[in-house]
C-alpha cells in the first residue's frame, strides 16, 4: 500500500528567512499533519532524482523563486513527472510554482501577472463548483490567504476547472485532474512569514510600484487557507 506523501522541493526560501523559521519544506511538512515517517522530501531543483509516482500516496510540489517560463532543466523535468503522476491518478497539490508547473505540465500557459505580481494577505473567494470539491468542500466561501507571486497561469489547461479567485487572480485555485489541485497562494505561510517575505524583497516591491506600508499593514494569520495541507496529506493517505 502507497502511504508516503513526497514533498517535492522546487526552491528554497530566504537564507535568512530559513535560519529563524525553516523553509518551505518544513512549513509543508508541519502543515499536512502526518507522522514524519509517512513523508519523504525530494530536492528537485537540485537535480535529485524523483521517486515512482505510482509508489506515492500523494505528491506536494513547493514553492520557488525562480520561475516556471525559465524552463530550467529541473523544471522542464519535474514538469514531465507530475504530467505522469496526474495521468496516473496519484493525488497532487501544487503551492505556487508548483501551482504554474501543474499548469505548464498538463498544457496550459504559464507567465507574467499582468499587474506585476501580488502580495500580502488577499482574500480568496470559492466559486460554487467547490461544494461537491473534496478539498475546498465545506470550507468558508471568502477566507485570506497570502500570496508572492510575479508570474500566474495565464491560461487553464484543457479539462482544468478555476475553484477560487482573488480580486487580482482569476486562477487562485484549480483543479486540473479528479485528484489534482493547484493554489496560486501559500497555504503553508503565516503572518510572519508574509512579513519576512515583503521586507526581504522591499527594494523589487517599492521599484514595481507597490505600496509596501499597505501590504504589510493588511496582513493576517490565515488558518482557513493553511487548513489545505491538512486536508490534502488526509486525503491523500485515505485514497480521496
Amino acid at each position: 500500500m502507497n502511504n508516503q506523501v513526497c514533498i517535492i522541493e522546487a526552491g528554497r526560501t530566504f537564507a535568512a528567512l530559513a535560519r529563524r523559521k525553516g523553509d518551505f519544506a518544513d512549513w509543508v511538512a508541519a502543515g499536512l499533519d502526518l507522522p514524519r515517517e509517512r513523508l519523504q522530501v525530494v530536492t528537485a531543483f537540485a537535480g535529485c532524482s524523483l521517486p515512482v509516482a505510482v509508489e506515492l500516496a500523494g505528491i506536494v510540489v513547493t514553492g520557488s523563486h525562480a520561475m516556471v517560463t525559465e524552463r530550467r532543466p529541473w523544471s522542464e523535468r519535474l514538469a514531465a513527472w507530475l504530467g505522469e503522476a496526474v495521468s496516473r491518478d496519484v493525488p497532487v497539490l501544487g503551492i505556487c510554482y508548483g501551482h504554474q508547473l501543474l499548469g505548464h505540465a498538463l498544457g496550459g500557459t504559464v507567465g507574467n501577472h499582468s499587474g506585476g505580481g501580488e502580495f500580502g494577505t488577499v482574500d480568496i473567494e470559492l466559486l460554487p463548483e467547490t461544494a461537491a470539491d473534496p478539498l475546498f468542500a465545506g470550507l468558508p466561501t471568502v477566507f485570506p490567504a497570502q500570496v508572492f507571486h510575479r508570474q500566474a497561469v495565464l491560461e487553464l489547461p484543457p479539462k482544468a476547472r478555476p475553484l477560487a479567485s482573488s480580486k487580482d487572480e482569476p486562477h487562485q485555485a484549480v483543479r486540473y485532474a479528479p485528484r489534482a489541485w493547484g493554489v496560486q497562494f501559500h497555504p503553508e505561510f503565516d503572518a510572519e512569514v508574509m512579513a519576512a517575505y515583503l521586507d526581504l524583497d522591499e527594494e523589487r516591491l517599492v521599484r514595481a510600484g507597490f505600496d509596501l506600508a499597505s501590504l504589510q499593514g493588511g496582513l493576517c494569520q490565515t488558518p482557513t487557507a493553511a487548513l489545505l495541507l491538512q486536508r490534502f496529506g488526509h486525503l491523500a493517505l485515505e485514497g480521496c
